[in-house]
């Protein structure tokens, strides 16, 4: 029988003439019979085949004489049926045959309903054998699917925890970078958030960076945002500040933008655009369907928390700054205070106060306008910051007056500083309507040394005593804490 159109392989092992030309006689177009010889049995080759035979027709007196090994190897052909041909139907132990994995046991002599109904038989097991195997590798691909939905709902579980923890954008970027790194090889995140200005053209924005960065990466880094947002926002950049992403765990290297592949996501809650989240990854990292699909799931359980931390930050600057100056108000002022003073006291070292007053304030708002005013006091806090370092802390007391606390600074450094704002102040000419003029302040200067017993409302009292002698003496001046109270006349 010629294989036309492939029929299914049927092997024989070692049949006689005899039984080979009846069951050949029994089957239909669709089987082709290979009968190999006692001699030359299916070997490795045949064995490693990707074509293996539906079924197998063996008579005991050549599988009697196989060894183990062989039988072991004609057993593991998992997709092929094996039929045993008897010759003494009285002696078959069918347990045995059973055991050495035979469908069934023809006996001799063959009949065409023998052969048929061994070979429907065959056919029948094979067929449910190919039904259990698609069912099995559907439950595999089922379960499969199952785990990487759990493990991707385990993931955004653990990122949704660990941002909505948290209240700082700093450090919800800072645990983000720790968090993807199940997900990416992630080597950082940042981030670059905005405001709209009034008139909706410009924007400001604050731009968090890793620690650690060289100037020269930090400044690629800015580059690379801002050109980012202005795509995103759609928007000039009118300004933008730096701030400094926290550390989870040991301080790593810092990469530039050209380290590896850079992923910038855009930010959005409630349909609206404010920032972008940036992922340096490894150079080599090729995202999956599905790896994108949970990365865009992260960064929307992100934009939340981040929207969140931005708006608390906006109220807690709202309640511990002053709404005109932006420095801060006197009750953060208050509580700074009593903190810098433990401090003084734990650690030992110089606390300095400077209490500044503007001269004659209310002769400008008399004489411009009370917006004149406020743009005063705007600009000398902005003055202010540009001559303090950052640990200093600057407050507006009330009114015209600001006070400014100096950490670790003696009082012959602290009355340097107030002559040189001084001085600042006296030369910075003010612009308002088109009209020019010029301010003046008084600055009360005092200290407490290590080891002193002031307490902290003392510090207050006798910067206030300084200031007192600087307007009485003129105004426009510096003074340092007199060695003798001085008598106030009101």
């Amino acid at each position: 029988m010629k294989r036309g159109s492939r029929p299914e392989l049927l092997w024989g092992f070692g049949l006689n003439s005899i039984e080979a030309g009846k069951i050949e006689d029994s089957l239909g177009p669709g089987f082709y019979l290979r009968n190999f010889s006692e001699r030359a049995l299916p070997g490795e080759k045949e064995l490693k085949n990707q074509e293996k035979p539906a079924a197998t027709w063996i008579p005991q007196r050549v599988w009697d004489l196989l060894p183990e090994s062989r039988r072991v190897e004609y057993r593991n052909l998992d997709s092929t049926q094996r039929i045993l041909i008897q010759e003494d139907k009285d002696n078959v132990d069918l347990e045995k045959v059973l055991e050495e994995g035979f469908l069934a046991v023809v006996s001799t002599p063959l009949t065409s309903s023998k052969v048929q109904d061994a070979l429907f038989r065959a056919k029948e097991i094979s067929g449910l054998y190919g039904d259990l195997y698609r069912m099995t590798e559907e439950i595999i691909l089922e379960r499969e699917l199952l785990s990487r939905k759990t493990e991707q709902l385990i993931f955004l579980n653990t990122v949704l925890s660990n941002a909505t923890e948290r209240l700082e954008v700093s450090d919800i970027l800072a645990q983000a970078g720790e968090d993807l790194k199940m997900l990416l090889p992630v080597l950082s995140v940042q981030g670059a958030f905005w405001n709209v200005l009034e008139g909706g053209k410009d924007i400001e924005t604050e731009i968090f960076l890793s620690q650690g960065l060289l100037p020269e990466v930090q400044s690629e880094w800015i580059d690379f945002m801002i050109e980012n947002v202005k795509t995103l926002s759609k928007a000039e950049v009118f300004g933008y500040n730096v701030s400094e992403v926290g550390i989870v765990g040991e301080n790593r290297m810092a990469y530039s933008p050209s380290a590896g592949r850079v992923l910038a996501l855009p930010l959005a809650a409630r349909g609206d655009k404010f920032g972008c989240l940036v992922i340096l990854c490894d150079s080599k990292v090729r995202l999956a369907k599905d790896q994108v699909s949970t990365l865009n799931a992260a960064v929307n359980h992100l934009s939340l928390a981040l929207s969140n931390a931005l708006m608390f930050s906006k109220i807690r600057t709202r309640a511990d700054r002053d709404g005109l100056t932006r420095v801060f108000n006197r009750r953060s002022f208050d509580e700074r205070l009593v903190e810098e003073f433990k401090r003084h006291q734990r650690l030992n070292t110089d606390l300095s106060l400077l209490m500044v007053d503007l001269d004659f304030f209310k002769n400008i708002n008399d004489t411009y306008g009370h917006m004149a005013g406020d743009m005063v006091l705007e600009r000398v806090a902005r003055l202010f910051e540009c001559t303090f370092r950052s640990t200093d802390f600057i407050a507006r007391y009330g009114g015209e007056e600001f006070v400014i606390l100096l950490p670790h600074t003696t009082e012959d450094n602290a009355g340097m500083l107030a002559e040189k704002i001084r001085k600042i102040i006296a030369e910075t000419t003010m612009t308002y309507n088109d009209k020019s003029f010029s301010v003046t302040a008084s600055i009360g200067v005092t200290s407490i040394r290590p080891g002193s017993l002031d307490k902290d409302n003392e510090i207050i009292s006798k910067a206030d005593e300084a200031l007192y002698e600087a307007k009485r003496q003129g105004r426009n001046r510096v003074v340092v804490t007199p060695a003798k109270p001085q008598l106030r006349i009101i």
